[in-house]
């Protein structure tokens, strides 16, 4: 493997105005400001130290550090991990929060409130139920199970521990505590790829965890670093299968198009490519006044968890109304989603072509009406079909349908998380939302975070980052 030493800079600017990304690496920290780079999404330097590729990659010839650690220990270990990361006074959790807040689209408090809320994935029952739920036998993570088939030919079957790269969000910091315990639970050798728009949260959370025991296998091994997505000296090297069983893909189209070129046999790809949810509204919504208020109040937490970054966000609302009984709505859901519910202070303003593109649907046409403001706090715009454009930073469009089942034709694998009201009707539409491709029917109001265990993505992802591995062992006499 070739070291990289280049990782095209950004234009020189003040070095002690940018923040530093430091890597963590097979459990060591390695600080260093050698490379300039610039987010994404705001435009902000970041530095981080050159990357050595050697550094990286765990010889197959060496048996993964955790393959005979008990599933009981590493739980353990976890749930200590994030005690410690609990603590109001943890010196790299308050840094990376300050440190995100530049570069991340999502207000402060968003970002703190997540990173402060992603600790509870460490729970010791969560923990444990998680790998219940992914695994039908759990022994499998830490021996070889024995099954004899009816016709008497015996087996060992283990679930081994993978060698993965996961390329993470950069709109939900909480996906690093995440994908680190998840990696844990199956032993994994895991290269973490963190994004330009949240190059600290997951280095602050190994660092945390190195503290409490810097020789613990989970901490040996895991790796989190940055490069620029799409750079091919580094993704070239690193993405092939001598070094890596699976990448665990989390992004946008773009993202996800780029890893695809490198997936061939013997190196996979987990996907959780972009989603969209929604939220379907029957007209039992109009009872009364009382009523009314309360749907678009639970329809405005949909909308707005996470500021509308994360993919379980509502961005579309099919509600059975005429015009008239939407606007209605619209004016009371706009109302809602502006609500300040964290304290979050002044949002980041929406970009001007989608501003734009609002302003102009709100003065010149008349198949569209718009309440609230092109703000960033909140806008919901009322239609008879969807928009053509991707509504972001607290936008809902509330399109009119005949009935629910007419959304139908507006489902599909791209639509993640469907919630609906009245919560009874869940049963009627849910074999109609699997069918068009829909991952998950909730309650309206509650997208948020899943129950513990289920499906994401419509699969269960520890089963898949596993390596099955059989061992057979001929007929019994």
């Amino acid at each position: 493997m070739n070291t990289l030493t280049d990782l095209s800079p950004a234009p020189a600017a003040d070095a002690a105005a940018i923040d530093s990304a430091p890597f963590f690496i097979r459990g060591q920290v390695v600080e260093g400001a050698e490379q300039v780079h610039r987010s994404r999404d705001l435009g902000v330097d970041f530095a981080t130290p050159n990357l050595d590729l050697n550094a990286l990659v765990h010889p197959r010839t060496e048996l993964p550090p955790l393959l005979n650690t008990p599933l009981s220990e590493i739980i353990d270990f976890l749930y200590e991990a994030g005690q410690k990361l609990a603590d109001p006074n943890n010196e790299h959790v308050q840094a990376t929060i300050d440190r995100m807040a530049k570069v991340s689209l999502q207000p402060r408090l968003s970002i703190e409130y997540q990173m402060r809320s992603s600790i509870d994935y460490l729970d010791r029952k969560s923990l444990w139920e998680l790998v219940e739920q992914n695994f039908p036998n759990p022994k499998a993570l830490d021996e070889w199970v024995p099954h004899t088939d009816h016709e008497g030919r015996r087996s060992f079957i283990r679930a081994f521990a993978p060698r993965l790269i996961h390329v993470l969000p950069g709109n939900a910091p909480s996906q690093g505590i995440r994908s680190i315990a998840q990696s844990a639970l199956v032993k994994s050798v895991s290269l973490f790829k963190m994004a330009s728009a949240d190059p600290f949260s997951t280095v602050a959370f190994l660092r945390t965890m190195a503290e409490v025991d810097p020789n613990h296998p989970v901490v040996r091994s895991m790796s989190a670093i940055y490069w620029r997505g799409g750079e091919e000296s580094v993704e070239r090297v690193l993405y092939r299968p001598q070094y890596f069983d699976k990448l665990v893909a989390w992004g946008g189209g773009d993202a996800i198009n780029n890893v695809m070129k490198y997936i061939g046999p013997g190196f996979q790809l987990v996907s959780f490519d972009p989603k969209t949810s929604i939220s379907m509204v029957g007209k039992e919504a109009f009872a009364d006044d009382e009523t009314l208020a309360r749907v678009a109040e639970l329809n405005a937490l949909d909308v707005s968890i996470g500021g509308q970054e994360p993919c379980v966000s509502s961005r579309f609302t099919f509600i059975e109304a005429s015009p008239e009984q939407a606007d209605r709505y619209c004016e009371l859901l706009a109302t809602r989603i502006r609500v300040d519910r964290m304290g979050e202070g002044t949002p980041r303003p929406l970009d001007r072509e989608l501003k734009e593109e609002i302003d102009t649907l709100r003065v010149l046409d008349d198949d569209y009406a718009v309440f609230g403001k092109t703000d960033g706090r909140g806008v919901a715009i009322r239609s008879e079909e969807p928009v053509d454009f991707h509504p972001l930073r607290k936008t809902s469009n509330v399109v009119c349908v005949p009935s629910l089942m007419e959304a139908m034709k507006h489902v599909n694998v791209a639509t993640q998380t469907v919630g609906v009201y009245p919560f009874e009707r869940m049963a009627e539409l849910r074999d109609h939302l699997a069918s068009g491709g829909a991952q998950r029917v909730v309650r309206l109001g509650e997208c948020g975070p899943s129950a513990i265990g289920n499906p994401h993505d419509a699969m269960y992802p520890l089963h898949r980052f596993v390596h099955w591995m059989a061992n057979e062992d001929g007929c019994e006499s």
